[in-house]
């Protein structure tokens, strides 16, 4: 017998200027095509913290990495009431040419992403968007293997496609950094961590990287050449979203190399000649991941990919406020609210 929906439920609020508070509100329903999941995982990332930090969430909170189970199929003909599940933000419309072929990023029918307020003990999700966790896959690391936990750092690697013996240097190593550092190590690469915080480049050293600089005492471009045998890294990825460490990473890029954009950032001044034509650099930039990769990255994990190690902290979601703040803080790697859990 399926099991009784309460009418309110628990949700963060996040109201900026470093204030979280958690409100019983309405349970929501399902409209056509949508499920109601609940929730037994959800991660902090870094995009929430312009709303912590500033003018706060429009809503309720900008929440956006969930799992969990589904109370209400609502009209689906796929899911059912028990079906464990992983939820991507980035919810296409199904029918397009591009929804079918799993790259909802690229749907032109619907928006490209939002913030559906998944710290909560209930969210809703469309089911084209939901990704069948099997039994055995804890929540918790369900919410990286179908969120962009992960997702980020593996489109990443499919898009700069690292060989093994290559050497990838990451600048910023917050979560989605040390997202990049497993994936790449776990694919053979020899990764450089650069960053200013000295326990993210311990952490970076415990999920793979071969050599780790802090930038607060070196010369970053100096060190990488002198590991390089003066070539540079054949790959750089900008994952701080800060224009210093875009220019770092062109600058110690090694010739004929390519450099991934990753984080959020101004305006960078870039000198197409100087940057890339004579040295045959490719520059990219990329955004999300693409739904159909949640099924490798699921492949990657029954061959070992350590997920769960990017995991730091776990808080019930009655601790929303002492998670976002150790988060803001730099205190954590990736952060889990698990709404089920007693406080």
């Amino acid at each position: 017998m399926p099991e009784p929906i309460p009418a309110t439920m628990r949700v963060a609020r996040v109201h900026g200027k470093a204030r979280v508070t958690v409100e019983q509100v309405p349970t929501p329903r399902p409209s056509a095509g949508e499920v109601l999941v609940r929730i037994e995982a959800s991660a902090l990332c870094g995009s929430e913290l312009h709303a912590y930090r500033d003018g706060g969430h429009p809503s309720d909170n900008p929440g956006h990495e969930a799992a969990g189970v589904i109370v209400d199929a609502g009209d689906s003909p796929i899911w059912r009431v028990g079906d464990r599940v992983g939820m991507s933000a980035v919810q296409g419309c199904g029918d397009c040419a591009e929804c079918r072929a799993g790259r909802y990023t690229f749907c032109r029918q619907r928006p490209s992403g939002g913030s559906p307020g998944w710290h909560a003990e209930y969210g809703l999700c469309r089911g084209v968007a939901c990704f069948r966790l099997p039994d055995d896959v804890p929540f918790d690391h369900g919410v990286l293997l179908s969120g962009d936990g992960l997702g980020v750092p593996y489109h990443v690697s499919r898009r700069t496609r690292p060989q093994p013996g290559e050497t990838v240097a990451i600048f910023g190593v917050g979560p989605v950094g040390l997202g990049n550092v497993l994936v790449n190590a776990f694919l053979g690469a020899r990764v450089i961590a650069v960053d200013v915080v000295p326990g993210r480049l311990e952490y970076a050293e415990r999920l793979g990287a071969w050599r780790t600089i802090d930038g607060r005492e070196t010369d970053v471009a100096a060190a990488i050449r002198d590991l390089t045998r003066g070539l540079g890294a054949e790959i750089c990825l900008e994952c701080a979203g800060r224009p210093e460490t875009a220019r770092l990473a062109l600058d110690c890029v090694a010739t004929n190399g390519r450099v991934m954009c990753v984080g959020e950032q101004r305006s960078v001044e870039i000198s197409p000649s100087r940057d890339l034509i004579r040295r045959d650099i490719t520059l990219m930039g990329s955004w999300f991941y693409h739904f159909r990769e949640a099924a490798e990255m699921l492949e990657l994990y029954r061959r070992g990919l350590r997920v769960g190690e990017l995991i730091t902290h776990r808080f019930p979601l009655d601790q929303a406020a002492e998670a976002y703040r150790r988060f803001a803080a730099g205190e954590t790697g990736k952060a889990i609210l698990q709404p089920t859990a007693a406080a």
